[in-house]
């Protein structure tokens, strides 16, 4: 089975099963067509983090396929320019893209047919062309002026967005790809590719080189872990933010969560004040696990019982940042469960839409934006230095119980994803909800002091929420998005669970 976001991705991604390849392969597959399908969701200018629990084997494995700061990066450069925050949509906040170089080694270290079996469907759909679905037309149509240079010539028709059901191609990729396929990573990383994006980042003012493209590497990390009422949430160390959901969590398992309408607005407003010092946490504590080692702190449940001790039940609160002063002194997804239980939760991405709005010029490879995460703060932990990892939002999960897996998860989002890690598995866990409710279930976001709430809510649940102090909006676009594969055991099924905010389905055979 496959649950993904792109009802194209999950039929090449059965169709790697059905022709003898595991869950790896698959993946791997539907992942690098994603970009294809989705451009200003992921591609191959970005990152990935991927969790895999190997067949036969009760462990879960991490490979950080995040990339770095060029070597040449500073923060006090950006600070002597005038800048507070990393500039957005610009040459200064793209990190080297880390996803190729992961799938490369995922495929050599798990996989069973090979890099060029994965990769032939991509480049296939590439050359041929993708017809552009709904969601994907409308969030194409919104983001269309974050485009940039070459990025407006690869990426829009005639200079505007595509419609629904036009077809978008894209053969310069299709191109990289067979080098991929041929060379491996050194396809990606070295030679006419990596030139192409060194040059065009230095003329949009970069500081990169192609020594720091040849060094690139992804690593395997330990996963770290939560309880939640009777399981357990498997999340990646940082630099990704998962340490967020398991505090979020941790919070919200200091109240009566199945006492509340699943609904209503005292959940929500729980929900949104335990997301407020989670949040705060992760900016004060994830970074590059060479530089942070305050995991510990946000995974201690003492931390999650005093931040949880200052929401009050009948009042939004003003600053988490000053409130929790005392406790803290010291963007797709993809998910592959194949026959013999090999079992893939990825989740791969260019951080913005179309990530810093710019292509290199001859391959049209979109850059991400990743380095916009770092903080231009001088001495934090998470502050923007050359070679150094910026914080993550992409956190893929997986839901055990007594030791074994069974629910490989994802929510998309950007900043909503650790919340609705929590989100979710609180549906589930407090009220009951198969995974496909759990996924259609409506959703609250306060995202920067903005109290979202989707229109499954009613009227009066907002205003109750306007009541306790929140600024109430109702957002234009869905909140996030999710994926789901249920792996029951005592029947012997797989049962899938895919988004409607996205174009995207779960099949299985």
């Amino acid at each position: 089975m496959c649950a993904t976001s792109h009802p194209l991705a999950a039929k090449v991604a059965i169709q790697m099963l059905e022709n003898g390849g595991n869950a790896v392969d698959a993946a791997i597959a539907g992942a690098v067509l994603l970009g294809i399908c989705e451009p200003m969701a992921t591609g191959i200018g970005g990152d990935c983090f991927v969790l895999l629990k190997p067949a036969g084997e009760d462990r879960v494995v991490a490979l950080n396929g995040s990339g770095r700061a060029p070597a040449a990066l500073t923060a006090a450069a950006m600070r002597a320019a005038g800048h507070a925050t990393v500039p957005l949509r610009s040459a200064q906040a793209v990190t080297i893209p880390g996803a190729i170089d992961a799938f490369c080694r995922l495929s050599k270290d798990w996989g069973k047919m090979g890099l060029k079996a994965s990769l032939a469907p991509a480049i296939y759909y590439a050359e041929a062309g993708v017809p552009v679905a709904g969601r994907t037309a409308f969030d194409w149509r919104g983001l269309q002026d974050e485009l940039k240079g070459d990025a407006r010539r690869h990426y829009l028709f005639d200079d505007k967005a595509p419609r629904v059901g036009q077809v978008f191609q894209s053969p310069q990729q299709a191109e990289v790809l067979r080098r991929i396929a041929m060379e491996g990573r050194r396809g990606f990383y070295e030679g006419e590719v990596a030139e192409d994006m060194v040059k065009s980042l230095n003329a949009l003012g970069g500081v990169h080189t192609l020594e720091d493209f040849a060094n690139t590497a992804c690593e395997y990390t330990t996963p770290i872990s939560g309880h939640y009422k009777g399981v357990d949430l498997v999340e990646h160390p940082p630099n990704g933010q998962g340490a967020t959901a398991i505090l979020m969590a941790n919070i919200l398992a200091q109240f009566e969560l199945a006492s509340m309408d699943p609904f209503g607005s005292q959940r929500a407003h729980i929900e949104a004040e335990a997301a407020k010092l989670a949040y705060d946490a992760r900016n004060r504590f994830i970074a590059d696990a060479d530089f942070t080692s305050r995991a510990d702190h946000m995974l201690a449940m003492d931390t999650a019982e005093k931040l949880a001790a200052l929401i009050d039940p009948n009042k939004a609160m003003g600053d988490p940042h000053k409130l929790s002063e005392a406790v803290h002194k010291d963007t797709i997804y993809l998910t592959v469960v194949d026959k013999d239980l090999n079992v893939v939760s990825l989740i791969y991405s260019i951080f913005h839409g179309f990530g810093s709005g710019l292509a290199s010029d001859k391959f049209g490879i979109l850059f991400q934006n990743r380095g916009a995460g770092f903080t231009l703060e001088e001495g934090h932990v998470n502050e923007a230095i050359g070679g150094k990892r910026p914080m993550h939002t992409i956190i893929p999960a997986m839901l055990q119980k007594e030791g074994r897996v069974f629910m490989p998860f994802g929510v998309m989002g950007g900043a909503y994803q650790p919340n609705g890690h929590a989100r979710f598995v609180t549906n589930m866990v407090d009220y009951g909800m198969h995974p496909q409710a759990a996924i259609d279930a409506p959703r609250s976001f306060n995202d920067a002091g903005d109290m979202q709430v989707e229109r499954g809510y009613s009227d009066a649940v907002r205003q109750e929420l306007s009541d306790l102090g929140h600024k109430v909006s109702i957002p234009d676009t869905p909140i996030g998005g999710a994926q789901a594969i249920l792996i029951d055991y005592e029947n012997g099924v797989l049962e899938g669970a895919s988004d409607p905010r996205k174009d995207g389905c779960a099949l299985g055979y």
